[in-house]
């Protein structure tokens, strides 16, 4: 397959190699993993809280989301293929987003995930710059970039929720989440009181089928 060569800090997004792979868990690394999937040996790079994640998973079938980049720079060297995995697919469109920043590569980008993307994606929102400046390789003027650019576009990473994985699982996006987020901001709350409220509700362990019934259970409780 003919790749369009690009600097190794830009993710690949128009000839995506590969998008997902499962297959065991054999060695867990400082900043990779590598899976076995059929006759082949895979290295994927991780962020570390993914690798923490991941650790207690040895030898266990997994599946990670991926992207494809290259490391190197066209004007010479060796260029070298790299896979980045993620746990779900929120957290890689988050990754992705996250690359879109000037100044902000995959590799950069991928030394900052130290913390769970909805704990990044409510720092950005909140504008903390303070604590984005102090993430692995980001620093003051790279956290206001980050901000300016992405702010807007965070309510739906803030809003991940662990549902049935809150012992220590993976989050996922709800679409009953995100439409009662927008509901409850439409209707005045502030975006961290609409969170708040949120969570609070998804904390009680009920499930909700629809956004009425969410927002029905969060005003009984705030009564």
């Amino acid at each position: 397959m003919l790749l369009r060569l690009r600097q190794w800090e830009t993710v690949l997004e128009e000839n995506e190699l590969i998008s997902a792979i499962a297959g065991k868990l054999s060695h867990v690394d400082e900043s990779s993993v590598t899976i076995q999937a059929g006759p082949f040996d895979y290295e994927v790079f991780v962020g570390d809280f993914t690798r923490r994640q991941l650790q207690p998973k040895i030898n266990e079938e997994v599946r990670l989301h991926t992207l494809d980049y290259i490391e190197g720079n066209t004007a010479g060297g060796r260029l070298t293929p790299r896979l980045i995995g993620f746990l779900t697919l929120p957290e890689r469109q988050f990754f992705d987003l996250f690359c879109s920043v000037d100044g902000v590569g995959a590799k950069k980008a991928l030394r900052a995930m130290v913390r769970p993307v909805r704990e990044l994606a409510v720092l950005i929102e909140e504008q903390d710059s303070k604590a984005l400046s102090a993430l692995p390789g980001i620093g003051p003027a790279t956290s206001e970039r980050i901000i300016a650019k992405l702010r807007r576009k965070m309510p739906r990473f803030a809003l991940m929720v662990t549902g049935d994985e809150l012992s220590g699982g993976t989050a996922e996006t709800s679409p009953v989440i995100e439409e009662t987020y927008e509901a409850l901001v439409m209707l005045g709350h502030s975006e961290a009181d609409a969170r708040q409220l949120i969570d609070e509700a998804v904390a009680s362990g009920k499930k909700f089928k629809d956004t009425e019934t969410l927002l029905t259970a969060i005003y009984q409780k705030s009564k």
